[in-house]
Order: C-alpha cells, then sequence, then structure tokens
C-alpha cells in the first residue's frame, strides 16, 4: 500500500541539527526530572507493599478515605483516584505487608463505610515482599541491558557480518554486570557503565550500524522513562514489558531503514551519503507512517477504552512507538551518516 508518492523528497537529514538539540533537550529534561523525584515512581512490584483497588457506589472524598487509613494504622498510605477522575474508583498504596489478602480487606472496610458513610466494594489486593519487589527492581532493569546487547549483536551480525567480535563483547559484559551484581554494586549505576563502555567498544571496533541502532534505543527508553517520571506516572512490570516491547519496534523500524541504506549505497554507489540517507528514509517513508499510524490507532483506543488496568501501559506504548519512529529517522540514521564522514 502506497500512502506518499515513490518521488517525494522531504530533507529529513537536512533537519538533522535541529533533531540532535529537540532530542539533546528531551534527554536533559527526562534526566533532571529524574534526579527531582530521585527515580522513577516505582509501584508495588518493585518496592513492596500493599495495593488495594476499592469501589464506592458514588465519589467521596480522598480526605476521608486516608483519614480511615490512618485509623487502621497503615504506614504511609497514598490514595488516588482509579479510571475516571469523576468516578467512584480508588487505588490505595501502603508500605505495610500483610499475610492474607483477606485480611487487609477486612482491615480496611469497616473504617472506609465510618469516614465516608458508604460500602466500599473491596475490587483488588495485590502485595509484594520489600524483598521480592528489591528483586524484581533488579531483573528489570537487567532485562532491558541484556535486551540491548542481543540486538547490538544482531545488528552487528546482520550489517556487518561481525557476529564473533560483538558475540565476545556482549558475553563479557553480560558476565562482568551480573559478577559485579553480586556483590552488592547499584545496578543502576552497574548498567549505566556498562552502556557507556559498550558504546565506546562499538566505536573502537568500528560497528557503526549497532553504534546508530543501540544509542537510538537508549534515546527511546530514557525519553519514555523521562516523560512517566514528568508526569509523576507509576513505574510497574508492565511497564518495563512496555519498554521491552518499544525496543523491539524500534529497531524493526531502524532495521528498514538501514536495509534500505545498505541497499542504495550498492545501487548509488557515487552518490554523497546524506543523499543517500535522505533517499532512503524517503523510499520507506510510507511504509513508516502506515505501520505507526495502525499501532497508534490501537494504543489510542486501548488509552481511551481499555480501562485503568492497561492506561499506563497504553501511555507508555504511545510515547515509545512516537519516538521510536522519530529516532529511526533523526537518531540512527545521521549517527551512521556521522560515523561515515568522520572515518572517511
Amino acid at each position: 500500500m502506497q500512502l506518499i508518492k515513490q518521488d517525494i523528497n522531504i530533507d529529513f537529514i537536512g533537519k538533522r541539527k535541529i533533531a540532535a538539540v529537540f532530542s539533546a533537550v528531551m534527554i536533559v529534561i527526562s534526566v533532571v526530572s529524574l534526579l527531582i523525584h530521585k527515580g522513577p515512581r516505582y509501584g508495588v512490584d518493585f518496592v513492596g507493599g500493599a495495593l488495594i483497588q476499592v469501589k464506592f457506589e458514588s465519589p467521596v472524598d480522598i480526605g476521608k478515605i486516608k483519614d480511615a487509613l490512618v485509623e487502621t494504622g497503615l504506614e504511609k498510605p497514598s490514595v488516588q483516584t482509579f479510571g475516571d477522575e469523576k468516578g467512584s474508583e480508588y487505588l490505595i498504596r501502603t508500605k505495610n505487608i500483610f499475610t492474607g489478602t483477606s485480611g487487609i480487606a477486612e482491615k480496611v472496610k469497616g473504617p472506609l463505610k465510618t469516614f465516608t458513610g458508604l460500602e466500599p466494594e473491596i475490587r483488588r489486593v495485590e502485595m509484594v515482599g520489600p524483598q521480592v519487589g528489591s528483586d524484581l527492581r533488579k531483573s528489570a532493569l537487567l532485562a532491558l541491558f541484556f535486551a540491548l546487547l542481543f540486538i547490538a549483536i544482531y545488528i552487528s551480525g546482520r550489517f556487518e557480518m561481525k557476529w564473533l567480535v560483538s558475540g565476545v563483547l556482549a558475553g563479557s559484559l553480560m558476565g562482568a554486570v551480573y559478577f559485579l551484581s553480586l556483590f552488592n554494586v547499584g545496578i543502576p549505576f552497574l548498567i549505566g557503565v556498562a552502556v557507556v563502555v559498550t558504546l565506546v567498544f562499538f566505536w573502537f571496533l568500528k560497528l557503526k550500524y549497532a553504534m546508530g541502532a543501540a544509542v537510538a534505543l537508549v534515546h527511546d527508553v530514557m525519553i519514555t522513562v523521562g516523560i512517566f517520571s514528568i508526569f509523576d506516572k507509576e513505574f510497574t512490570l508492565p511497564i518495563v514489558a512496555a519498554l521491552l516491547t518499544i525496543i523491539g519496534y524500534s529497531l524493526n523500524d531502524t532495521i528498514i531503514v538501514f536495509d534500505r541504506i545498505r541497499e542504495n549505497q550498492r545501487k548509488l554507489a557515487r552518490k554523497p551519503l546524506d543523499f543517500l540517507i535522505n533517499r532512503s528514509i524517503n523510499e520507506t517513508l510510507s511504509r513508516t507512517i502506515l505501520t505507526s499510524g495502525t499501532t497508534l490507532v490501537v494504543l489510542l483506543s486501548l488509552f481511551i477504552f481499555g480501562g485503568g488496568i492497561i492506561h499506563d501501559f497504553a501511555f507508555a506504548m504511545i510515547v515509545g512507538v512516537g519516538v521510536g519512529t522519530y529516532s529511526s529517522v533523526y537518531v540512527a540514521s545521521p549517527l551512521l551518516m556521522a560515523w561515515e564522514k568522520s572515518s572517511g
């Protein structure tokens, strides 16, 4: 299906400096937000505690719910509306750990009825121990890091036929990260250093396609996490799943563009690189718009009509698909061109 004329010639590469400034500003804002909030706002999955979803017949004052929870002795409870802001469902979070879900339901039900004057319906209770939450947080970060490494192996092998070099590099970094994690080295710090070291090795080993793809993926993840921090949204296991999906989606888009660039380099070897990259992006533009557009339609439907449970997942995917499509054009491709020019 051809949405755009084949002879279209939008000057994407000519706008690369503006795009670089925009990306830099977005990353700085994301990092600043994460520093201000002292990292993402982790959900019960990652910090441990209890989550209670409660519904009333009509909207009630959140202050009354908090007063009821204080009466029960819950530690630092937080309350927020769930789903429609004008609705009557609320999420309660606390650091307390209970032996069973029925115990906490009965503990809060009476005081909630007393303080609000309405019969509460306990719709969901989730509990995670603090050690389990900490382990899940480490596992989630390692999953993201290992995903980036395996992608680097694939890109290096497919475009540069350097399976062995990239495999040895990835295996060494994976082993080092896992070994150091056993000595209680901070996982976020450890992975941050490992990512920087990985990019440095890509540079010295001349893995230009892997370098462009990896930087684009790091760019996508950082901005998505930053936007979650800016909007003060919870970072949970479904959001980690969304980030891994975003990595795969963005990589697929980048590979399509890289394939066309390599193909055009063979057919039009005498043309300048900026012309070849710009032409390649334009030739794949119809496919990009069609794929991203249909994906966003589905995600917007989930975001609007999917309910509170899937709301944040859909939000992360919408942000990620948008940023991932952008990075394939304005991050991965310009990096490839910068590499070629610097080495030429």
